[in-house]
């Protein structure tokens, strides 16, 4: 049983959001999980759906807490959509609600290559959310994840339905490595930065262990499946990108992608009490397909 806490969660709809929630149901820990889309409630869960955030919908909901935990965020933009509006102006909105609700400490998965030598939309409003949190005066533990797997990120939706197509693309060479973590371990340590005194006002890598070439995690993803991999050249990737935007990888997706972006995953694993999977085990046993 963890001591009494009272968590908030932002973006409760989205994948790593379902999966921590869960997870701080099992914990029988209480929890106010805001999203602006419907969504399922877990027990000791008080559910908030709002389209804006509605300061008067929310605030008297999370007075006090001891964390938020803010999960909401863009990875392609749209038309009525944009990194600034979501990633950033959104972050600056939640900070405000802490403040207001004098919320205990702050949470914030931003992503692995965001830095200020950036020149990527998509991590430049990262970064700049990052910097509304460093500057609110708040407690923080800003986490910069690398791919976050399980049953149904985004990476194993696209390679399943790529696979149910008959054919898996991989853009370029598939050389570039990435070095995911499953997100059984990023809740874990997620809960671990709320209450420990090693997380507070630190900047982490949320990556796994291994780096491993899209190539092979593709190979491995699929095995079993007799699937026909093919590569494409990367100009070809980025006007299907351009040109689509309902492409199965955007424009900024594909430069994470092959950005070869590795972590620091010592730093985390020598104050964290949780045993990392390997991500390559999981591949093998097939549980991710």
């Amino acid at each position: 049983m963890v001591k009494s806490l009272k968590i908030v969660v932002t973006g409760a709809s989205g994948f790593i959001a379902k999966n921590l929630r869960k997870y701080l149901s099992e914990k029988n820990i209480e929890s106010v999980s805001i999203s602006r889309n419907d969504f399922k409630s877990f027990n000791f869960e008080t559910k908030i759906v709002s389209k804006t955030y509605d300061e008067k919908k929310i605030l008297t909901k999370i007075k006090n807490s001891d964390a938020l935990i803010h999960l909401v965020g863009i990875g392609k933009q749209t038309v009525s959509a944009d990194y600034d509006m979501i990633n950033t102006d959104l972050t600056k909105h939640v900070v405000n609600l802490c403040k207001k609700s004098n919320t205990k400490k702050i949470i914030f998965l931003s992503g692995l290559g965001v830095s200020s030598n950036t020149s990527l939309g998509y991590f430049i409003s990262k970064y700049n959310a990052e910097k509304q949190i460093i500057n609110s005066n708040l407690d923080f533990t800003i986490f910069r994840p690398s791919y976050i797997i399980g049953k149904d990120d985004l990476l194993s939706k696209n390679l399943k339905k790529q696979i149910k197509s008959g054919e898996i693309i991989i853009p370029g060479s598939g050389t570039y490595s990435i070095q995911p973590i499953h997100v059984s371990d990023a809740v874990k340590i997620i809960l671990e930065s709320i209450s420990r005194l090693e997380f507070n006002k630190k900047i982490f890598d949320l990556v796994g262990s291994e780096y491993i070439t899209f190539e092979k995690y593709v190979k491995l993803f699929s095995k079993g499946t007799n699937i026909k991999i093919k590569r494409i050249n990367l100009e070809r990737a980025y006007h299907n990108a351009i040109r689509n935007s309902k492409s199965d990888l955007g424009i900024d997706d594909l430069n994470i992608l092959i950005g070869n972006f590795k972590g620091n995953h010592k730093k985390l694993s020598k104050i964290s009490n949780v045993k990392f999977q390997s991500v390559v085990e999981l591949l093998q046993s097939g549980r991710l397909l």
